[in-house]
């Protein structure tokens, strides 16, 4: 029996990643959409908490066309709404990297875009589809970087496994970027703003009332840890079976903390 199945009833609220917890990017996991309505069943709330870098109703009609409707979660928080709040705020249109959806999304929630490549801040939602790797994006980031540009990344993922494919995410190209001197704000997990968005969403619960669930060591299970949450490491995700790393907390600096449940999925 999966423990997932008999949690503490002292778990009141859940946040549960999307990407490699729910869905594969394609469709979803044997068993998910289930827990996700157990857990609902069973008085717990349920927050679906992603580094989507769009808004929390785009994730909505993206959930619903692979089949997860809207009786499986109270909330979704994203890193997409936390970066679109910080771009809003600049007093200038921004450059834009990214495919022209989610360019869209940000446009119709706001986010104000330069005509031209005079701006001092860039917001970055991932590769675009014409431009598929990392590499493509070497020369460009560098020129951003010696110009002095803020990258805003609004997925700090570096990959994602779309239907068995590993692909590059917005995290990856943050990384180059602030290799080659750039400076760079990060919005999502492991970051602090989207764990108190979310748990403001639930009505600031105690700690111990929280339960983290996520497949990605640097972005779900460190940022729960660095919350002081409870955390389950799903090993069927992105990490493709790997067993939780015993040295985990030492490298990360987190003490004896540790995973209450290691899983292979939700089923």
């Amino acid at each position: 029996m999966n423990p997932l199945q008999s949690l503490d009833p002292n778990y009141r609220v859940i946040l549960c990643d999307v990407w490699g917890v729910i869905h594969n990017g394609v469709t979803l996991y044997p068993g998910a959409a289930d827990r996700l309505r157990e857990w609902r069943e069973q008085g717990r709330f349920v927050i679906l908490l992603t580094n989507a870098p769009r808004t929390a109703d785009a994730v909505e009609r993206q959930l619903q066309r692979i089949g997860l409707t809207r009786d499986h979660w109270d909330a979704i928080a994203t890193s997409g709404e936390a970066g679109i709040a910080g771009l809003k705020a600049l007093a200038e249109p921004v450059g834009f990297l990214g495919t022209a959806a989610d360019r869209s999304i940000l446009e119709g929630a706001g986010v104000r875009f330069s005509p031209d490549d005079t701006f001092a801040d860039l917001a970055c939602t991932g590769l675009s589809e014409d431009r598929p790797r990392v590499e493509d994006y070497r020369q460009q980031l560098a020129d951003l970087a010696a110009r002095g540009v803020r990258f805003h990344c609004l997925n700090p993922d570096r990959v994602v496994v779309r239907g068995g494919v590993t692909e590059p995410c917005a995290g990856a190209l943050a990384d180059v970027y602030e290799a080659l001197g750039g400076a760079a704000t990060w919005y999502g997990k492991p970051h602090r703003a989207i764990y108190a968005h979310a748990l403001k969403l639930a009505g600031d619960p105690p700690k111990a009332q929280v339960l983290a669930v996520g497949d990605g060591l640097q972005t779900d299970i460190l940022g729960a840890a660095r919350m002081g949450l409870d955390t389950v490491f799903v090993t069927g995700g992105i990490h493709a079976g790997e067993p939780f790393p015993e040295d985990f907390a030492e490298t990360n600096g987190l003490g004896d903390w540790k995973p209450v449940l290691v899983v292979e999925g939700m089923a």
